[in-house]
C-alpha cells in the first residue's frame, strides 16, 4: 500500500490509505470464488494497516448460543480451533451479548480476557492491547472482529473501533452469503437423496415392515442383488427376519416363478442332512427303500435357502463347496453327476469367523458364501420401526383370532420402545399376540404386556447408563414421535411438546436427529 501525501499538511494522508484498504477489501470480497481462502488475507491487510499482531473474526452458530473463530491471521490452526466461546463468556462473549465494542489496553493484566486461543500476551517485551467490535446483520449481533496490537497511548482506540466496524460490516455480508450457499447446497443434497429414494424403483420389499434408516440401507442392497444370481449371506441375530429377506430376494429375482426351497440346517440330524440336501439312491444305506430327490434337485432352476448354515457338519460343507464351485453334485450312494442350476441364499446368526478359527467351519466355504453379505440390524437398533411392526402384528392377530383390537396406548408403546428386545422381532410378535388375547376392551394397555417389559430389572433396561441416560433416551423418543406425527414440522412438534422451537432445535442437534427424514415419513 503506497502512502499518499496530504495536500494540506504535507504528511502521510491516512484518509487516502483507509480508502485504498477498504476498496481493496471490497474488491476481494466481490471477486472471490473462495471466501475461506480470502479472509485471512483481508485480516492480514487489516493488521498491516493498523500495525496489528493478529486479528480474527468470530461468528455465532445458528442457535446464537456458541461463538467460534471463523478466520484468523497471526494464529496457528490449533490456536484458532481453541477459540470457542459462549455468549456472555469472556471479552468475545460480552461483546456479542451487549453489542458494544471493548478496548483492553493491557491484555496481560485483564481479568476478562480469557485468552482461550493461548496466544502470546506480549510482543518483544511490549504490552499488547486488544480491540473487539461487534458485527451485525439487520441490527442483530452475529459475530465480532478483533485485533491485537502493541499498546500505544497516543493512538485513538475509538478510531480503531470505527475502522474495524467498517471492515467487519464488509466481511460479514460475504461470510453470511457463503454460509447461506453452503446451507442451501446441503439442503439440496438431502432433498436429492430423498427424491432419489422416492423416485427409485420400489426398493422396499412388500413382505418386510420397516422405514428406519438402517432398514432403508438393507432395502437398497436387496434391490441391487435380487435380480442377479449372486450367492447371498444374510447375517443377523436370531429373530430379526432373515427368512423374510430370503423370501424378498427370491421373489424379486428372475427365478421367482421357479421353486423356492428352504432348509433349516440346524433342524436336521447330522446323519440325514447330506441325504436331505443332495438326495440318495435306493439301497444306499439301511432304510433307503427308494430313490430320494434332495433339496438341490427340488430347487432346480430356482433358489435354495440354507438357514443356520453355521451348523452344517464339516463333511457336508465339503459337498456344498463343490456345488458352489462346480455347480454339480452326486446323490448319496450314486455315481451320476447332477448339474445344479440353483441360486444359493444362506443365513446365520453365528459368528462364522470365530467358527473358522475353531476349525468348525471351512474357510474356503466361507469365502464362497460370503460373496454378498447383508447384515440385518437387531430390533434395538431400529426402534423407529416398532410402532409399524406393532400395528402389523395387531392386524395379523385380529384376522387370525377374529378379534377387534383397535389400538395400543401410548404408555404401552413407550414400554415397547425402551425394552432391549433380545429376541428381536420374533419376541415382539409373541408379546403382541399375548397382549391381544389379554385385551378385554379392544385396547392394548401396559398391564397387558409381559412382566419382563414392566420391570427394569427383568428387562435389563434400567441397569445401564443411570437415570440421566434413561431420561435422555425418553426425551429423544418423545421428540422423534412428535416429529413423526407432524411430518418433520419443527414448529408444530415444539408446540405439541410444549417447548420453544429454539429448545427443540438444541435437542435435535444434541441427539443428532436427522430432521429431513421425517419430511418423507421416515424415522431417524
Amino acid at each position: 500500500m503506497v502512502a499518499k501525501t496530504c495536500s494540506k499538511t504535507g504528511g502521510v494522508c491516512y484518509g487516502a490509505m483507509e480508502l485504498m484498504l477498504l476498496s481493496d477489501i471490497s474488491t476481494r470480497l466481490m471477486k472471490s470464488a473462495n471466501l475461506t481462502e480470502e479472509l485471512p488475507i483481508i485480516l492480514k491487510k487489516t493488521c498491516e494497516y493498523l500495525n496489528g499482531v493478529s486479528a480474527f473474526i468470530t461468528l455465532t452458530d445458528k442457535d446464537g448460543d456458541n461463538i467460534r473463530i471463523e478466520a484468523a491471521y497471526g494464529l496457528t490452526n490449533a490456536q484458532q480451533n481453541r477459540g470457542q466461546y459462549k455468549v456472555g463468556e469472556g471479552t468475545i462473549g460480552r461483546v456479542v451479548e451487549l453489542g458494544q465494542p471493548v478496548f483492553i489496553p493491557h491484555i496481560s493484566k485483564s481479568r476478562v480476557f480469557l485468552n482461550r486461543t493461548g496466544m502470546s500476551l506480549q510482543k518483544d517485551g511490549s504490552e499488547l492491547s486488544f480491540t473487539c467490535v461487534p458485527i451485525r446483520i439487520e441490527n442483530q449481533v452475529v459475530g465480532t472482529l478483533s485485533i491485537t496490537r502493541p499498546y500505544n497511548e497516543k493512538i485513538d482506540h475509538e478510531d480503531d473501533q470505527r475502522m474495524l466496524s467498517i471492515i467487519g460490516g464488509l466481511i460479514i455480508e460475504g461470510v453470511r452469503a457463503m454460509q447461506v450457499r453452503s446451507h442451501e447446497l446441503e439442503q439440496l443434497r438431502t432433498e436429492n437423496e430423498q427424491l432419489h429414494n422416492q423416485l427409485a424403483p420400489n426398493n422396499k420389499p412388500s413382505n418386510i415392515i420397516g422405514n428406519s434408516g438402517k432398514m432403508q440401507d438393507v432395502f437398497s442392497l436387496l434391490h441391487m442383488v435380487a435380480p442377479t444370481n449372486t450367492t447371498v449371506l444374510i447375517r443377523g441375530e436370531s429373530g430379526c427376519g432373515k427368512e423374510l429377506v430370503a423370501d424378498a430376494i427370491h421373489f424379486a429375482s428372475t427365478r421367482k416363478g421357479k421353486p423356492f426351497v428352504k432348509v433349516n440346517c440346524s433342524a436336521l440330524p447330522e446323519n440325514l442332512i447330506e441325504s436331505e440336501l443332495f438326495g440318495h439312491e435306493k439301497g444306499s444305506f439301511t432304510g433307503a427303500d427308494m430313490q430320494h430327490l434332495g433339496k438341490f434337485e427340488q430347487a432346480q432352476g430356482g433358489t435354495i435357502f440354507l438357514d443356520e448354515i453355521g451348523d452344517l457338519p464339516m463333511t457336508v460343507q465339503v459337498k456344498l463347496l463343490r456345488v458352489l464351485q462346480q455347480k454339480e453334485f452326486q446323490r448319496v450312494g450314486g455315481t451320476k453327476t447332477i448339474t445344479a442350476d440353483v441360486r444359493v441364499v444362506c443365513a446365520t446368526n453365528r459368528h462364522l469367523e470365530e467358527l473358522m478359527y475353531e476349525q468348525k467351519f471351512r474357510e474356503d466355504l466361507f469365502y464362497r458364501i460370503n460373496v454378498f453379505p447383508v447384515f440385518l440390524p437387531p430390533l434395538r437398533e431400529r426402534r423407529n420401526d416398532i410402532p409399524a411392526l406393532t400395528d402389523h402384528f395387531i392386524e395379523k392377530f385380529n384376522k387370525i383370532n377374529n378379534a377387534s383390537i383397535k389400538r395400543i396406548t401410548t404408555s404401552a408403546l413407550d414400554m415397547l420402545m425402551v425394552y432391549s428386545w433380545p429376541g428381536n422381532i420374533r419376541e415382539l410378535e409373541n408379546v403382541i399376540e399375548r397382549a391381544c388375547i389379554l385385551s378385554l376392551d379392544g385396547v392394548i394397555r401396559s398391564h397387558s404386556l409381559p412382566p419382563t417389559l414392566q420391570t427394569a430389572a427383568a428387562s435389563n433396561t434400567g441397569l445401564t447408563g443411570g437415570m440421566m441416560f434413561l431420561v435422555e433416551k425418553l426425551e429423544k423418543q418423545l421428540i422423534i414421535e412428535a416429529l413423526t406425527a407432524n411430518n418433520g414440522n419443527a414448529s408444530k412438534a415444539a408446540a405439541e411438546l410444549r417447548i420453544t422451537e429454539r429448545i427443540l432445535g438444541l435437542r435435535i442437534k444434541k441427539y443428532n436427529i436427522d430432521l429431513w427424514r421425517f419430511k418423507t415419513g421416515e424415522g431417524s
